[in-house]
């Protein structure tokens, strides 16, 4: 079950954290990786661990801070990694601060980076899933993005609008066989939180109904549920992945 042979797969924000694990684990399940970042370094690693264990991937810089060169960049691939089936839009960032202080810049840079940059990925390897007739396309959100969070008007707003846009597409391609959903993570374990206070820690896990942070393999299953046969009759679906965070 689950198993992504001869399918190829494009994950951006693969250098790190939740893409780092997603890329990892569907190379295991026999699909060839494209993996997408910004870190030339730290993808050659990712590509280095994952023919280690027996798969196949290949690095490409992309910058969704500079959407207008995406689709060049995406074009520039070599003809055995181009038939992208599987897209998993992960890439994103953060700039908090509360709405009276945001600057524009501030909230232009978020939603270029998390929403705009989904739309131009997922339009340039559109037609190959179209010609296919065969694709998944998961979008990696956030619980703040259905709840709101304090701070993270922007990140919120782009978060949301992934949620939009995946329903959407989902309705426009469902007829070629290509499903669209997203992903919602709550609090994942990462470098950020490792550093967090006990008390901090403990005020975090209170507001979980599993009483523990997600694990980037937690969010790398589902993406893999959805990617896979098995998730074939799911499309415009919010999989809420958060322990409870948000019910």
């Amino acid at each position: 079950m689950f198993r992504l042979d001869g399918k190829t797969a494009l994950v951006t924000g693969a250098s790190q954290g939740i893409g780092r694990a997603v890329a990892k684990l569907l190379a295991a399940q026999g699909a060839k990786v494209v993996v997408a970042a910004r870190s030339e370094d730290k993808l050659a690693v990712l590509c280095s661990e994952i023919e280690a264990a027996g798969g196949q991937a290949l690095a490409l810089r992309l910058d969704l801070s500079q959407p207008e060169s995406v689709g060049d960049q995406i074009a520039t691939l070599p003809e055995e990694f181009s038939d992208i089936g599987i897209l998993v839009n992960n890439a994103g960032i953060t700039d908090d601060t509360l709405l009276a202080r945001m600057k524009l810049e501030q909230w232009e840079r978020v939603l270029t980076t998390n929403l705009t940059g989904t739309f131009v990925v997922t339009k340039s390897v559109l037609r190959g899933m179209v010609r296919q007739r065969w694709g998944r396309i998961i979008s990696v959100s956030s619980v703040v993005g259905m709840m709101g969070n304090p701070g993270q008007a922007n990140y919120a707003a782009s978060k949301a609008g992934l949620i939009g846009f995946s329903k959407s597409v989902a309705k426009e391609l469902g007829s070629r066989s290509i499903t669209c959903n997203v992903v919602a993570p709550g609090f994942i374990e990462t470098a950020m939180t490792a550093d967090l206070p006990e008390k901090g820690r403990e005020e975090l896990e209170a507001g979980i109904a599993l009483r523990r942070l997600g694990s980037v393999d937690d969010i790398a299953a589902a993406v893999l549920y959805l990617a896979s046969d098995e998730g074939a009759y799911v499309t415009g679906h919010v999989l809420n992945v958060s322990g409870g965070l948000y019910i």
